[in-house]
């Protein structure tokens, strides 16, 4: 059994057969295919099942996805620490992440991170189950997970990383609908557009209505998060989501308000209690950054007098011109001439 041998197991996986699996890594599909069943001979048991003229993953290897990228993570790391000591220059990141945590603040941080780190490469499973995310932390398929909730038991270390605030979102033209901060009881009755049954955000939403004697009035459930705020925009409902998501919505016409008592739910790192490769440990810290430099700076404002939808976006602006500053001198590109 060697590296390749196992590179070209996941990437059989990855890319869902072998024709793709041979064009990604640019090798010849009789090469790929040997070097699958070499490895299959070297453990002993068969990886894949042939169902006609593709391959379905057989129990065996399930069991040795988790296993096989961590193992090339390692030698990622190592081959990275002796060739850029000191400076994470190349290397991947598997993350795990709950759906509703994906678009942000999880791209936004994986795309800020390589605008710094173009070399590093991510691979990103999202899920909707918060077992299906700590699943895959422990087994070793993705070193790092992010959630909405407490994990329970000792087999992860867990870390807060922030209270995420959601607002109300309702459709333009509404402003004079809403007071500045919309009392949760208000929304009895109002029409809801919210996530699929069973997600994080959903059930804390209802059951947070429901602590507050309010039913909710769901009239359009929707299983791409995407889909929520063309709903709102376009008068179909109102939504209560995260801050940050929502300001999008606010560029787009929508009005947002908050919430009183206020509504948060928190965002949690977890990982295996082994070391975290160099680029991981990195991206975490800058993730963690990000987060920190966010909320002071809405501290701040807030603190002067600011609502905290004015603080939130006055942050996002800061941020943007920022970002856009940072992108005349460094591209996540690389040299367009090179």
């Amino acid at each position: 059994m060697d590296l390749r041998q196992m590179e070209y197991f996941l990437a059989v996986v990855d890319h869902g057969g072998v024709n793709k699996a041979a064009a990604a890594l640019r090798v010849a599909q009789p090469s790929l295919s040997q070097a699958v069943r070499k490895l299959e001979n070297d453990l002993g048991v068969e990886l894949f099942f042939r169902v006609g003229r593709g391959l379905v993953l057989a129990p065996a290897g399930e069991a040795f996805v988790g296993p096989a990228r961590t193992i090339l993570r390692e030698v990622d790391a190592a081959q990275a620490a002796v060739r850029d000591i000191g400076e994470v220059r190349t290397g991947r990141i598997d993350l795990a992440s709950l759906s509703d945590l994906s678009t942000d603040p999880l791209s936004v941080w994986v795309a800020r991170f390589r605008v710094l780190h173009p070399d590093i490469r991510f691979r990103i499973e999202e899920r909707d189950d918060p077992a299906e995310v700590i699943a895959l932390v422990k087994s070793g398929a993705c070193e790092l997970g992010f959630l909405s909730a407490p994990v329970p038991g000792d087999d992860v270390a867990a870390e807060k990383l922030v209270d995420q605030r959601l607002v109300l979102v309702s459709p333009p033209g509404t402003e004079d609908r809403w007071p500045d901060r919309v009392p949760v009881s208000a929304l009895s009755g109002v029409p809801l557009v919210l996530g699929e049954r069973g997600t994080a955000t959903r059930d804390y939403i209802e059951k947070t209505l429901r602590t507050h004697d309010v039913e909710p009035r769901i009239v359009v459930e929707v299983r791409q998060r995407g889909a929520v705020l063309p709903m709102v925009l376009a008068g179909g409902a109102v939504a209560i989501i995260p801050l940050r998501v929502a300001l999008e919505a606010r560029h787009r016409g929508g009005v947002l308000r908050e919430l009183t008592p206020g509504l948060s739910m928190g965002i949690e790192a977890i990982h295996r209690r082994a070391k975290l490769t160099s680029a991981t440990s990195q991206f975490l810290a800058f993730a963690k950054q990000s987060l920190n430099d966010w909320v002071c700076a809405i501290e701040r404002r807030t603190a002067a007098g600011e609502t905290l939808v004015e603080a939130a976006v006055r942050t996002a602006d800061e941020t943007d011109r920022k970002v856009r500053r940072a992108h005349l001198h460094i591209s996540p590109w690389g040299d367009p001439q090179g």
